[in-house]
């Protein structure tokens, strides 16, 4: 049973939602659901997943799921 006002489509992240860029830190934490801190932290250490370019941060959805679902950095 779906919920009101929703459709599995809208439900479901497809391909191209997973790869889209997601440009600063603050957008970053969102995705990440952390703070703005803990996030520059984990990106200076290396904890997620991402490049700079420039003074910007960028990575995607699909690098950040991969890393809370353990297929991210291995030490």
């Amino acid at each position: 049973m779906e919920a009101i006002g929703t459709s599995r489509m809208s439900m479901e992240k497809t391909k191209e939602d997973l790869d889209r860029p997601i440009w600063g830190v603050k957008a970053i934490a969102i995705a990440a659901n952390l703070t703005t801190r803990q996030t520059y932290h984990a990106l200076e250490k290396g904890y997620l997943p991402a490049s700079k370019a420039g003074r910007k941060w960028v990575t995607t959805p699909r690098r950040i799921r991969s890393t809370f679902a353990g297929e991210g950095r291995q030490q």
